[in-house]
């Protein structure tokens, strides 16, 4: 029976079947949150990414394909990770829809692979439960930039996906979205000059530490309070501590409450995207660039250590992660616009890639007045597949007026408010984050370009 479902998947997808000897899902406990609500199961595809699929008693007939943030760094696919994510978006199970979901196979960077896992999960319901009535792709935080790859590799009209719910999302791409990491990483060395210490073995900060360093974030944290008392009540800090914290969170425009997040995706993270992604390769630059509000801004920029990118190292980090706005089916978007960690103006790139590549017909965002990164009320939540599910069967797209006014009856059944401003849009991405040269353009890639780069030879970074 398998194999016959197999084949069938196969032929309404167009993709090949998954490899023979993977065991199928196994039935077991759904997470708390669900109760006796679903069934739940959990697996592992042919590539070794752990998953979590939930069917719910009362199943609309349609499935929610869920793309998690991160990266994650473990070394291995953690199958806690797609449970976890399951407990936490229970809210779309709640409201009839079947949910699957990918711990992908490995840890650190890699877009197009989440992508590639992120599909295997969807042809694995296939084979178990057969072709739903529609099939949606969620995707927060860095999932958002998957789940947006998704919907450009594998989201043609017709094809496996009807549409696309991106929240709280990093849509800016690799290749430009972490530049305001980039310039905490030098700025907070101008600073600090603990990260590394003038006794420790120097490296280029693009590297975000050196492949060899055994620093854990507990010792990073203790750096960073050493330098800015960031952890402490500001009446306990020196008066250099809070001068530092002060030029840093200003030059920067990192907010307080997340800097030490954001240094330490500026550290762990860049290791593994130049150390092990990019084989010791830089695809961040600073060059040209002018910082500004801090107490001395000529002597921070005649002091911040500068670089060039290699542009075969940007290639491959474009080429995995950014976007080509080549959309064809509808994508909704949810982002709060006091998000600290995703900035809301990745909004505004997302935006303006579409427009660029004129295919903006297929976007609507939404925003809210809410303070938190990808933990917004399950009220929107519900609200927003249920909008998105309503304009790919009606062809009727919401707005965000419409989008505020019927959150009020979910609202009624989750009771975590609704927060919507139909009237805001977003800065463009350059008011947050200093561009680089050429930064101002969008798409960051444009479909020829991923086209030529797609016939170069191992070109982008390995699954």
């Amino acid at each position: 029976m398998l194999a016959s479902l197999t084949a069938v998947a196969a032929a309404l997808t167009g993709a090949p079947p998954a490899q023979a000897g993977t065991a199928p899902p196994a039935a077991v406990a759904c997470p708390a949150e669900l109760g006796a609500k679903a069934t739940c199961f959990t697996g592992q595809d042919a590539d070794g990414a752990a998953y979590a699929i939930a069917v719910p008693k009362h199943w609309n007939g349609s499935l929610v394909v869920h793309a998690h943030g991160g990266p994650d760094l473990g070394a291995g696919s953690d199958p806690q990770r797609s449970v976890d994510d399951l407990a936490r978006w229970s809210v779309m199970v709640d409201e009839g829809y079947a949910w699957a979901g990918s711990s992908y196979r490995r840890g650190g960077y890699g877009t197009r692979m989440a992508a590639a896992d992120t599909e295997s999960v969807r042809r694995l319901f296939v084979e178990r439960f057969g072709k739903p009535k529609r099939t949606y792709v969620h995707g927060q935080s860095w999932g958002g930039d998957v789940a947006a790859k998704v919907v450009e590799t594998y989201g043609r009209e017709n094809g496996p996906y009807d549409g696309a719910l991106l929240t709280s999302g990093v849509l800016g791409g690799g290749s430009r979205g972490y530049d305001y990491r980039v310039d905490l990483r030098v700025v907070y060395q101008y600073y600090c000059h603990n990260h590394p210490r003038p006794a420790e073995p120097q490296y280029p900060l693009w590297q975000g530490l050196r492949a060899d360093s055994a620093m854990t974030t507990a010792g990073l944290r203790s750096r960073l309070q050493e330098c800015t008392g960031y952890a402490s009540p500001p009446e306990e800090r020196t008066a250099l501590q809070q001068r530092n914290l002060d030029d840093i969170l200003a030059v920067t425009h990192i907010p307080e409450r997340t800097l030490e997040s954001h240094l330490r995706f500026a550290t762990f993270t860049f290791r593994d995207i130049v150390r092990d992604r990019l084989g010791g390769r830089n695809p961040f630059s600073n060059t040209g660039v002018r910082y500004s509000g801090s107490h001395d801004d000529k002597a921070l920029n005649a002091g911040v250590e500068r670089f060039s990118a290699d542009p075969t190292a940007v290639r491959d980090l474009s080429y995995d992660s950014d976007l080509t706005g080549k959309v064809s089916i509808p994508v909704l978007t949810l982002h709060a616009i006091d998000d600290p960690t995703a900035f809301v103006e990745h909004e505004a790139a997302y935006r303006a890639t579409l427009r660029g590549a004129h295919r903006d017909r297929y976007l609507v965002q939404s925003f809210t007045d809410e303070h938190e990164h990808s933990e917004l009320s399950n009220s929107e939540y519900a609200n927003s597949i249920t909008a998105l599910d309503s304009w790919v069967r009606t062809g009727r797209k919401p707005t965000p007026g419409s989008l505020a006014t019927s959150c009020g009856a979910f609202d009624r059944t989750y009771g975590t408010g609704c927060f919507y401003e139909p009237g805001f849009h977003p800065s463009a991405y350059a008011t947050r984050v200093r561009p680089r040269p050429g930064g101002l353009h969008w798409p960051a890639m444009t479909a020829a370009q991923e086209t030529a780069w797609s016939r170069i030879d191992g070109v982008g970074i390995t699954p």
